[in-house]
């Protein structure tokens, strides 16, 4: 018997074999199928039905990549993915041919005929960022060559002169030289790998982290970044074992020099109500840092116990400040005119201001949350930034309280449209973790993500490597700064920071053209 004779022998065996393992596995799945009362279709139809869950279990992946078009996929559509991976990667927004937009109604940037030259521009590009960038060599069907190599790039900052200064009359004011930082995003919501390549690009790039309503971890003081601590209904931190407001630990977080300002968080775009973290998530270090019990969920009140009401709310806001001397905002989702009126008039009568208020729009992400109030609770960003801001400039206080911006900014042309409606810094959470790595896999609340952004299992988190992920969020930073400095060329003024309602415009479904004044007073009368 020859060797091929032999081989041909073995391999007959294995497919017979094969066919066999089949046809028993595919008869008890059918007795199965056929005893079970849980599922009809599968009672009635168990071959139809297995492929049928096949293809639902895959079909997300399958709309992604290869049924939807680029611009409409959800939360964000392929381009929006693209753009942020493009930035972090190659430090480019460049593309080519023409738009993919419908130019149908919505908000535009009105640009002039004589826009500013580089030179005309009040740009900061000292020091130089030392940063990877990658190139690619040779792009395939299956498979693409490309290498990182290290390069030093312009940094963008905002000259001295333009720096947003927060909580000027306190002992420790927050002057900041970038206009877009992290918003809140816990440690327990997302791993230690992605909170420290986050603490390290954003470092690297200049600007600020949130800590989200999670507490302040090592992790989060990994980078040289500067630190806003978020103080959320769960009072993480800064509470006692019976889980109190702990003014001592307030005044411990307030004394280091990395903490530069305060945010409560009465809310946020995708869930108006407490934070939730799957006990599988809370493990023992993340357990010491919130003062909880380990293991076990964590679903903390929709608001403060001791706050009902704006007076309450700046009361406690004063206090912060007199105790810590460094800037205290808050967060919050706008759907009323008559609240936000409430709460400005209640600032002038008391003379209390907070040095910020951040407005997350209603398309907000979220860890997890309920499908109700992710979809149906809270207005969009650009509809509830302008009731803000209106109600700020029609009382004569716009000056006294910055406005940061969040919800869906990922793109220089999205920031500089929110900057036009009245904000003055952009938090951007979703965008920091698509830098990171994160494929949309919308896993986050089961401790499942598959590129270990958004899970503490330690084996998923491998797969995240702090100093790759670093730089790409370091050039992401950069790259939506050079973008917002094209468009302030492109609209006339020297900095991004001189954006304002004058350069947006509104273009209605029949054409017609309407400023952001009558826009503000349009949302202001209708409510």
């Amino acid at each position: 018997m020859t060797l091929l004779t032999i081989l041909q022998f073995i391999v007959n065996i294995i497919l017979v074999l094969f066919l066999i393992s089949i046809l028993i596995i595919g008869g008890l799945l059918l007795f199965k199928d056929k005893r079970q009362k849980q599922h009809s279709v599968l009672r009635n139809y168990p071959l139809l039905a297995r492929v049928r869950y096949f293809f639902e279990k895959i079909g997300p992946e399958m709309r992604q990549y290869l049924f939807l078009p680029d611009t409409k996929g959800k939360p964000f559509s392929r381009n929006d993915f693209t753009n942020i991976v493009l930035a972090g990667k190659y430090n480019s927004r460049m593309s080519s041919f023409g738009t993919q937009e419908d130019y149908e109604d919505g908000f535009y940037i009105q640009n002039t005929m004589f826009p500013l030259q580089t030179t005309e521009l009040r740009i900061n590009q000292s020091p130089m960022i030392s940063t990877f960038i990658y190139q690619i060599d040779n792009e395939r069907l299956f498979d693409r060559d490309e290498h990182r190599h290290k390069t030093e790039i312009d940094p963008y900052y905002l000259s001295d002169s333009d720096q947003v200064v927060l909580g000027p009359n306190l002992a420790y004011p927050f002057k900041i030289k970038r206009l877009v930082g992290q918003s809140g995003m816990s440690y327990g919501a997302l791993g230690s790998h992605a909170i420290t390549a986050l603490s390290k690009g954003l470092g690297q790039a200049g600007t600020w982290m949130n800590t989200g309503e999670g507490g302040l971890s090592k992790y989060h003081l990994a980078g040289n970044v500067d630190i806003i601590f978020q103080i959320g209904p769960g009072l993480f931190g800064v509470r006692d074992k019976d889980g109190h407001f702990d003014l001592s630990a307030f005044r411990n977080l307030a004394q280091q020099d990395a903490i530069k300002a305060f945010e409560i968080k009465l809310a946020q775009g995708a869930k108006t109500r407490g934070g939730h973290m799957q006990g599988n998530k809370v493990t023992e270090e993340i357990a010491e840092i919130r003062k909880v019990e380990p293991w076990k969920t964590i679903n903390s009140p929709n608001r403060f116990t001791n706050i009902d009401n704006p007076q309450a709310l700046l009361n406690w806001v004063t206090e912060l400040q007199q105790y810590g001397q460094k800037p205290v905002g808050f967060k919050i989702v706008i759907s009323s005119v008559a609240e936000i009126e409430s709460l400005v008039t209640t600032m002038i009568e008391t003379n209390q201001y907070p040095d910020f208020i951040t407005v997350d729009g209603g398309e907000g992400g979220t860890g997890a949350t309920f499908q109700e109030l992710e979809d149906r609770v809270g207005l969009p960003l650009f509809t509830a930034l302008p009731i803000l801001s209106a109600k700020l400039e029609q009382h004569g206080i716009r000056d006294k309280v910055k406005i940061f911006a969040s919800g869906k900014l990922i793109t220089p042309d999205k920031i500089a449209i929110a900057l036009g409606l009245g904000a003055d810094l952009i938090n951007i959470a979703r965008g920091m973790m698509i830098s990171v790595g994160c494929i949309m896999s919308q896993q986050c609340h089961m401790n499942t993500c598959p590129v270990g952004v958004a899970t503490t299992d330690p084996k998923r988190e491998k797969g995240l490597i702090i100093d790759e992920k670093k730089y790409r969020v370091t050039n992401f930073v950069t790259s939506l700064h050079e973008g917002l400095f094209n468009i302030a060329a492109a609209v006339g003024v020297a900095s991004p920071t001189q954006i304002s309602k004058e350069h947006i415009i509104i273009k209605q479904k029949d054409g017609q053209l309407q400023s952001i004044n009558d826009y503000k007073l349009k949302l202001i009368d209708s409510h």
